[in-house]
């Protein structure tokens, strides 16, 4: 599993800091220049970046991931950083898989024990979990954007029978030849292709 070790005391404004990242555009290098333009100048500030890398909202280098992007959708938002939460942080999600407040002395004492960390230290990596928690669901995961040819290769089909494919009314009449076109459409169920093929076999045999 996984425990960053990246905390802030800064912990307090999270809640506004992940807000200004919902509400704005992704920078295309997130730097510390940006963190000030967008109304973060505390020198504590400044480890929001490792911790967004830590999170998987940016590269190493800085660059905003698909995870920042995604994130901006207010539908989703909780339940990316909960998806997020679980992966930096989830040697805690398996001794707790719903941790609360209660839980404090629990998780400290994880951070000690899996970073060597002074108690002071430990506080922080705790207050830290403990406010993007208040900003995640970890209950459920984000919907992913699937997209389907089912649809589209029945319709290609349907128009492809029609436009290609028509019952010969002289098929007996000696000399006289059809030559008939099937387009078929770019899909991996062979299902499709079955019933062209049967089709074929009813309309021309």
């Amino acid at each position: 599993m996984a425990l960053t070790n990246a905390y802030t005391e800064a912990y307090g404004k999270l809640g506004e800091f992940f807000n200004k990242i919902r509400d704005g555009q992704a920078p295309p290098q997130f730097t510390h220049q940006f963190l000030i333009d967008i109304g973060f100048k505390s020198n504590k500030h400044r480890a929001y970046i490792p911790l967004l890398k830590a999170l998987g909202f940016l590269t190493p280098d800085g660059q905003p991931t698909s995870r920042y992007k995604d994130y901006r959708d207010h539908s989703q938002s909780k339940s990316i950083m909960g998806e997020a939460l679980k992966e930096a942080y989830g040697d805690i999600f398996l001794i707790k898989e719903n941790p609360t407040a209660a839980d404090s002395s629990l998780i400290e004492g994880k951070f000690k024990s899996y970073h060597n960390a002074s108690d002071n230290v430990a506080i922080n990596m705790r207050r830290t979990f403990m406010a993007l928690l208040e900003l995640a669901d970890t209950k459920s995961r984000p919907q992913t954007k699937k997209t389907s040819n089912i649809d589209e290769s029945s319709e290609s089909y349907s128009d492809t029978k029609q436009d290609t494919i028509t019952k010969p009314q002289h098929l007996k009449v000696p000399g006289l030849h059809y030559n008939i076109q099937v387009h078929l459409p770019a899909t991996k169920d062979i299902e499709v292709y079955n019933a062209i093929f049967k089709s074929l076999k009813e309309h021309l045999f």
